[in-house]
């Protein structure tokens, strides 16, 4: 009952900020987005001063007085909304939102990076309400950025902490900002092109397979976040301080998401400059002026908050993981041969050619459906159309992005993970999916100028150039609306199967044995467990450090030693946790505190292994 009313705060306050956004001429399909990131913009001011409890409080409650102040001027007819109507897309967010939520909120996290950095970062932040300092070893990550971290601490902090409430945080601010793309449409009563956006939605999870939503991964925030961004600039073109606000919003929320955001927002900034000139007014001589300087003030406002992060980092952590530094960048290429490089090389070109690259079937695609149609509006209705264009500048981004990718792999991982092209589809799935959303957009508007009557008023059952036409848009909308509809309920089963598939998993496990700790401390904790990659690859520890709030809990596999090296090696822990049994460990157990241990949570103590409940 308490969630339920936690979130119901929440949503009041989301409210408030929608409407007041609204009122001031942010769209109402880019209302919701913007909602978000801006509270998340004042929430990273109060977290980077120290305060960032009394922020989420501050944030949340302004939002419930924005809602108040509209709803009671709405007595005196001032400042009411229009109404923008209910469409079939709008049924099509809302259900299957809600059936993707509920599977969500049901699961449980189990990839390595939720325990490496992702979830351990919310889970700090809400239990400590403060950013992580030097001091806090149990962060290592800690020149990420907390911009998805810090929205997801002020819904659990209303809704409470779980696996499944993160999860439904980070969907939330996705599924807000898929909804941005409906601006994008010319006529939303439309039912075939909105159905075309929802079905692109629905595929794009298909190359998000490598995390999925059951993750707090952000390779899915970033790319749908800068596809809303994008749309808003194309809606307020011909709003400049709209357009301003806009852009430095998205590019300052979008770098505060993480590092590799740098690409998009550049891709961002290009738009915009593009936007900027070609709606230019006045003389020449006056824009030659104006322009650079509202494009030099948004990007610099943009980034300030970003300086700040990265300024922040540098004075607070000695050393930082995947910080942004040409030092690094130098020491890590000279550390690699030339030989080294051409290898990397060498396997990036193939696995980019390989037909079994997911992310090469994607772009395939993009380019297929562009081109195809370009060519089918051309020789059958012989008119002219950007799709072309679309495809070739959507091409020149893929290999803009393919050489950053590259970039990264030399220099900033090591050879080891580099020559396996560790993460390759998880990277491009990000690029993929951002230009599968503005090569969607491009098509819908395209199809709908194919319409025969185009004045969106005089558009009804009638409206059409021949019955047969009339007959192919009502069977074109019922199948690619059927397509939509289960490609999304194919993520909703995938998820739910995937759910069953890892029930014994580590991170579940643990939850049979033990409820998590939920108070920072240093208690040394050892996990044991049987499987030798677990531990080696450093999940078991990381997993460990998640659930007990600890920045010293290590795994353990190897217990081939003698009785006494057993006893002292024990011994130096507080507390040790058998998720699974180890048959090694039961024995030595047995011969050396003579107790029968099989799996649970032990508080080691001179006497023995005392279990805790």
């Amino acid at each position: 009952m308490t969630a339920w009313f936690g979130f119901l705060i929440y949503v009041l306050g989301l409210l408030g900020y929608n409407g007041t956004l609204r009122r001031l001429g942010v769209n109402p399909y880019l209302a919701w987005i913007t909602s978000m990131l801006v509270q998340i913009v004042m929430l990273y001011g109060f977290a980077m001063v120290g305060i960032l409890n009394l922020g989420i409080q501050v944030v949340t409650y302004l939002g419930l007085v924005l809602l108040v102040l509209w709803f009671g001027l709405s007595f005196w007819h001032k400042g009411q909304l229009p109404f923008e109507g209910i469409h079939l897309f709008d049924f099509w967010m809302l259900g299957l939102g809600i059936a993707t939520g509920q599977a969500l909120l049901n699961s449980p996290l189990v990839h390595y990076d939720n325990f490496s950095h992702w979830a351990v970062m919310v889970k700090f932040m809400t239990f400590t309400g403060r950013l992580p300092g030097a001091a806090d070893q149990l962060i290592s990550f800690t020149s990420y950025p907390p911009a998805t971290a810090l929205f997801i601490t002020q819904f659990v902090h209303w809704t409470g902490f779980s696996d499944g409430t993160m999860l439904v945080a980070q969907f939330i601010l996705i599924w807000a900002a898929a909804y941005a793309i409906f601006a994008g449409l010319r006529d939303r009563a439309r039912a075939l092109t909105s159905f075309i956006l929802c079905f692109t939605l629905a595929i794009s999870f298909v190359f998000n397979v490598a995390i999925r939503l059951n993750n707090l991964l952000v390779d899915y925030v970033l790319p749908i976040v800068t596809i809303a961004a994008i749309v808003g600039i194309f809606v307020y073109r011909k709003r400049p301080a709209l357009l301003c606000g806009h852009v430095a919003l998205f590019v300052a929320a979008l770098l505060l998401v993480k590092n590799s955001a740098t690409f998009f927002v550049v891709m961002i900034g290009v738009y915009f400059l593009y936007t900027l000139i070609a709606n230019r007014h006045g003389h020449w001589y006056q824009q030659l002026l104006t322009i650079p300087l509202q494009f030099a003030a948004t990007i610099a406002l943009g980034v300030a908050p970003f300086l700040w992060w990265e300024w922040h980092v540098k004075h607070t952590f000695t050393v930082s993981k995947h910080q942004i530094s040409s030092q690094a960048y130098a020491k890590q290429l000279s550390g690699e041969s030339r030989q080294e490089l051409f290898k990397i090389g060498h396997k990036f070109i193939e696995q980019i050619c390989s037909l079994n690259s997911l992310s090469t079937k994607g772009i395939l695609l993009i380019n297929i459906v562009l081109i195809g149609t370009w060519l089918f509006i051309r020789l059958r209705h012989h008119q002219r159309n950007n799709l072309l264009g679309m495809a070739v500048l959507l091409d020149v981004v893929f290999i803009a992005y393919y050489g950053s990718l590259f970039g990264m792999y030399i220099l900033s991982m090591p050879y080891a993970e580099a020559i396996l092209l560790d993460g390759f589809e998880r990277y491009m799935a990000s690029i993929v999916i951002l230009n599968l959303f503005i090569g969607a957009i491009a098509l819908v508007r395209v199809l709908d100028r194919l319409q025969f009557e185009q004045n969106f008023q005089k558009r009804n059952t009638q409206a059409f150039k021949s019955a047969a036409t009339k007959n192919l848009y009502q069977i074109s909308t019922l199948v690619i609306g059927f397509f939509a509809i289960t490609m999304m309920y194919s993520e909703i089963t995938g998820t739910k199967f995937t759910n069953k598939m890892n029930h014994n998993t580590l991170p579940l496990q643990m939850t049979r044995i033990s409820k998590p700790w939920t108070h920072l401390n240093h208690k040394k904790v050892l996990i044991v467990d049987p499987e030798e990659v677990d531990v080696n690859d450093y999940y078991a520890g990381y997993v460990g450090r998640y659930y007990y709030f600890t920045d010293k809990a290590v795994g353990q596999e190897n217990f081939m030693m003698t009785p006494k090296v057993f006893k002292q090696t024990i011994e130096s822990y507080d507390y040790v946790a058998i998720p699974e049994t180890h048959r090694t460990f039961t024995v030595l157990t047995q011969k050396v505190f003579h107790q029968h241990v099989v799996t649970g949570l032990f508080k080691i103590t001179k006497t023995g292994l005392q279990r805790m409940q």
